[in-house]
């Protein structure tokens, strides 16, 4: 087998299975090119822009699109990860010592998760199966005062343990969308930052309830309270741009199984959170 830990930024060790180097699309930066030396841009060159760096959109949806249902292509997202890449030329600051390549990527990634929110693809009772769960899961840590395992959940909300995976697997995607964009409202985000979160509109969101600056301290909590397991699945998802079915093959599961573990994690995550943003509501923190 192999041997692996998980470090309290969320970042992960593994053993010599397998190279975790973060897998990116093989595109140069342009950043010298069109902004070295205090270049200015013309309608040209912006457009020459748009061209070059048209892989990276594809590249982006098609990461997206992976962790989607099937319904939802790539193209689905193309045309607004377009819309993030003009944006981003737009916005773009070269005195801030980033790379074109790296900004970017994060408006492309940023307007596509836009879009997905927009679309609203996620049934409300789905949605609702889903808060249930959280609520679950955080009654029940609180009360045991540490993390419940599937029997536990399945049994406090009356299923037997294989409606309890068929409740995760149907829930699969809302946890996806509502942890995937944290970076976009921390003020001071980089790579280093773990998630993403898309709030739901409709729906009082506990990430909303704290102060950005106290968002990364939270998680970083929420992140080490996790079964091993489940933060492993978190950093090799998050942090190592791995595939369900990639993380299946280095722990030694199905495909399935991490995504029930990824599943898991988020609505435990979302649990504390929602735990610590009634706590500051309330004064009590």
């Amino acid at each position: 087998m192999w041997t692996a830990t998980s470090n309290f930024s969320g970042r992960s060790s593994l053993g010599s299975k397998r190279n975790m180097s973060r897998k990116k699309l093989p595109l140069k930066d342009y950043t010298q090119d069109f902004w070295g030396n205090g270049k200015q841009l013309t309608p040209e060159k912006r457009e020459e822009i748009i061209i070059k760096y048209t892989p990276l959109i594809k590249y982006v949806a098609g990461r997206l699109a992976m962790r989607l249902p099937p319904h939802i292509s790539p193209d689905d997202l193309i045309s607004s990860g377009v819309i993030g890449l003009m944006d981003a030329i737009e916005k773009f600051d070269p005195s801030k010592k980033i790379q074109f390549k790296t900004y970017a990527e994060f408006r492309i990634r940023g307007a596509m998760l836009d879009e997905l929110r927009a679309m609203d693809w996620i049934p409300r009772s789905i949605r609702k199966k889903a808060s249930e769960l959280e609520k679950t899961y955080q009654r029940l840590e609180k009360e045991l005062g540490r993390p419940a395992e599937d029997e536990e959940v399945a049994k406090a909300m009356g299923l037997s343990l294989d409606e309890f995976y068929q409740l995760l697997d149907k829930t699969k995607n809302v946890t996806f969308l509502d942890i995937e964009i944290i970076k976009r409202r921390m003020p001071d985000h980089n790579d280093e930052d773990l998630f993403d979160l898309i709030a739901d509109d409709k729906e009082v969101d506990p990430f909303v309830q704290l102060n950005m600056s106290e968002v990364k301290e939270v998680l970083k909590r929420a992140i080490e309270k996790l079964p091993e397991k489940e933060k492993l699945v978190v950093a090799l998802y998050y942090y190592e741009d791995l595939t369900m079915r990639e993380i299946g093959e280095i722990m030694g599961y199905t495909e399935s199984r991490i995504s029930q573990m990824h599943t898991k994690a988020m609505h435990r995550m979302r649990a504390k959170l929602a735990d610590i943003a009634k706590e500051i509501k309330e004064g009590l923190l």
